[in-house]
């Protein structure tokens, strides 16, 4: 027995070994593999995955350009696999990890300054092909840096129809019977679906890391929902063993990838089965089992969650305020001694509900207002059309304006000196930020 790797990797690029191993009986409960990665300057232990087809995989990022060894064990290999490689200088563009510097701000590990200029597009990794490659046209013709999306698929009005794959082995409820009408009906349920959720589809998991390199390949950071409420087949209801098995799962796989964010979730306090005991047992997890330390939030409804607890690296934020999102960032910079990201100021577009019809102008001026009081703004976009394809949830094509302006305001944000801007206080109402010293 062996196991399939390169003999070469670049900095923060992933080293992946394969492994053969059993296929029989369910290989996602009754087997694993672990890997040590040494070198001079580190020391990693990191978990495996099956992929199926009797294929195992093993995944670690380097942090130092230096020889490295590896040593693997597993509870299918009689005797530990061992090897070498070397790893070369960074690929062009890739940064390292973005981490959290001088309290309020972000930059890669490599010291350069990251400016978050975000978006939403919650299952586009979920679409057509050609879906998937006209959002990461659109993401780099508007120049956005990161981009919110979700592992699981998504039931909501505007979304009944069936994603490109589900996560688990198993069949779906009949979605023919979903109307604009009766959708509701069928949120938190999971009847008429017949899914193993002790078995993965290891082809759904395979599509979200491709979207995940494709994204590292644009300079552009992959902050993932692992769970969500708008759900019609019970992956949001799971147990806790169920739970810990889906992020165990997810961690091995993509932690390894250095555009990685973890979201926990989008819009916890609606995931009504779920209580903050659970929240920060799935954040222990995080801190135990990603050796990267990827950045780490959680994001709201309408209850804000403790951004204060040590786990949280940074502030994602919805405005729970029915006048006021950007004007309040530099408030919550002050409460939480964190970086803030408006992960939703609301979407421009035409919905006839509240948070999806602002103007154009109004996006600009939030985002302009969030950054200039230190934080980091995030767009969003519905619009609808003949082709019911709206970008806050599929992606494909921006049909807006507001996104046309983000490229002039990221140049203007790095024009200023060091790490940021951060808000001041001022007599008049006003927003004025200052170069934090």
């Amino acid at each position: 027995m062996k196991a399939e790797y390169s003999s070469t990797v670049s900095r923060w690029g992933v080293f992946e070994a394969a492994v053969r191993g059993p296929s029989e009986g369910n290989p996602f409960t009754e087997q694993n593999l672990r890997g040590i990665f040494k070198s001079k300057n580190e020391t990693v232990s990191t978990e495996g995955f099956y992929d199926g087809d009797g294929i195992y995989r093993i995944r670690f990022m380097p942090s130092f350009e230096e020889t490295y060894s590896f040593s693997l064990t597993g509870s299918f290999l009689p005797e530990p696999l061992t090897g070498t490689f070397e790893v070369l200088p960074p690929k062009e563009g890739n940064h390292g990890p973005v981490r959290v510097i001088n309290t309020h701000h972000f930059a890669y590990e490599d010291g350069t300054p990251y400016i978050s200029i975000g978006t939403t597009a919650y299952v586009f990794a979920l679409q057509t092909d050609e879906l998937v490659e006209q959002t990461f046209e659109s993401l780099t013709e508007a120049r956005f840096n990161k981009i919110r999306f979700c592992i699981f698929p998504k039931h909501y009005n505007y979304n009944l129809k069936e994603p490109y794959s589900y996560p688990y082995e198993g069949t779906p409820m009949d979605s023919s019977v979903l109307t604009p009408e009766n959708f509701m009906q069928y949120m938190w349920k999971s009847e008429g679906n017949h899914f193993d959720l002790k078995r993965f589809n290891p082809k759904h998991f395979q599509r979200i890391e491709y979207c995940i390199r494709e994204l590292g390949k644009r300079g552009i950071e992959a902050d993932l929902i692992v769970m969500h409420p708008y759900d019609r087949w019970g992956f949001s209801s799971m147990s806790r063993e169920e739970d810990d098995l889906y992020w165990h799962y997810v961690i091995n796989r993509f932690s390894a990838f250095h555009n990685v964010w973890w979201s926990l979730a989008n819009e916890h306090d609606l995931l009504m089965k779920k209580t903050t005991d659970d929240w920060e047992h799935y954040a222990s997890l995080l801190l135990k089992y990603d050796p990267y330390s990827h950045l780490r939030s959680i994001h709201n409804c309408r209850v804000m969650y403790d951004h204060s607890r040590p786990w949280v690296t940074h502030c994602s934020i919805q405005r729970i305020d029915l006048y006021k999102g950007a004007e309040l960032t530099d408030e919550f910079a002050a409460r939480y001694q964190k970086p803030v990201v408006m992960d939703e100021i609301a979407y421009e577009g035409d919905l006839p509900l509240g948070w999806g019809n602002i103007t154009p102008e109004e996006m600009v001026r939030r985002f302009w207002e969030t950054a200039v009081r230190g934080g980091y703004p995030g767009h969003g976009e519905t619009y609808l059309s003949d082709d019911d394809i709206l970008w806050w949830s599929h992606g494909g094509k921006l049909k807006g304006e507001s996104w046309k302006r983000f490229g002039f305001l990221l140049d203007i944000l790095k024009e200023v000196p060091g790490h940021g801007l951060i808000g001041v206080p001022m007599e008049w109402d006003c927003a004025t930020g200052v170069p934090e010293s």
